[in-house]
């Protein structure tokens, strides 16, 4: 199918139960490539900008991606009405979001191409995820079947879809190509990577989500810790622009950590893992994947 401007658009799949999607987001390893989303987004000089403006973000940088997961999981887990109507609730939190970035271009967060990128560092990390932390190697036909899910996701916004790569090899070329030439070191990743750069009144962050239970544990190796979890899961390419340190013992401790997760499956259908959802996350039952149940109700 192709549009009024004859570009071809991405076709979409049936999102919902069985689904490939709720099914790799349904299990807490999605949320452990999470933060090296969440620094990608960042990295973006218009979507970095509208955070560092628009939320209290030099006070705590991570309360904006933990503070979203559950609205941005329910617009994943939800059917019919209720799909358009989880996902357009994202949208409506954005008009207002605007200004200018550091380099003095003008942004707003509903540009079709500052929205899709934030939309995109979902994508990859659900992919990567897959990839990384689950066992075996899904197809090329899963693959594919996995991206017109997440177009069908990207729908339930109301948004403008002209940012949509319409198949899954353009969407992983548009990524690489944003990935090398259009990402920055702007002033919120900056500080995440260097708390003493902080403009704010903020504090020394805590681990992230799934790795806060490691707090009181290594807080002293916290900053190591998030640079192993973050660096391993993020693309080659952006660790490669940026000078980000990867030595071979990081790859080593990197891919044992893989492998354990990759084998967690009963431990986590034991529960594993289910402290990493943030309170009113939907989510698939560990013990039950038929199920769909909420992080913090009984």
């Amino acid at each position: 199918m192709t549009t009024t401007d004859s570009r071809v658009r991405a076709a979409g799949a049936p999102l919902g139960p069985g689904s490939i999607l709720w099914r790799i987001a349904g299990d807490p390893r999605s949320l452990m490539t999470g933060s090296s989303a969440g620094l990608m987004q960042l990295m973006l000089p218009g979507l970095g900008a509208g955070v560092t403006d628009h939320s209290n973000f030099f006070d705590d940088p991570y309360d904006r991606i933990f503070r979203s997961i559950p609205y941005i999981w329910r617009s994943i887990f939800s059917e019919a009405d209720a799909a358009d109507r989880n996902g357009r609730t994202i949208r409506d939190f954005h008009p207002d979001i605007k200004g200018t970035d550091h380099h003095g271009n003008r942004y707003h967060a509903l540009d079709p191409d500052i929205f899709w990128w934030a939309h995109a560092t979902f994508t990859w990390e659900f992919f990567r995820a897959w990839e990384l932390l689950f066992p075996g190697r899904p197809s090329r036909a899963q693959q594919e079947q996995l991206y017109a899910e997440t177009v069908t996701w990207y729908r339930r916004y109301g948004v403008s879809d002209r940012a949509v790569p319409a198949t899954l090899d353009e969407f992983r070329t548009r990524f690489e190509h944003i990935c090398a030439h259009d990402l920055e070191l702007t002033p919120a990743v900056s500080w995440v990577l260097d708390p003493s750069t902080n403009p704010g009144p903020g504090q020394t962050p805590r681990l992230p989500g799934p790795l806060a239970v490691l707090d009181g544990v290594v807080r002293d190796l916290s900053a190591d810790v998030l640079r192993l979890m973050v660096y391993g899961s993020m693309p080659d390419i952006v660790r490669r622009r940026f000078g980000f340190r990867w030595t071979n013992v990081d790859r080593a401790r990197f891919s044992s950590l893989c492998l354990a997760l990759q084998g967690s499956g009963p431990a986590i259908r034991l529960g594993l893992l289910s402290q990493a959802w943030p309170k009113g996350t939907p989510h698939l039952d560990p013990a039950d994947h038929r199920r769909v149940v909420v992080a913090g109700e009984t």
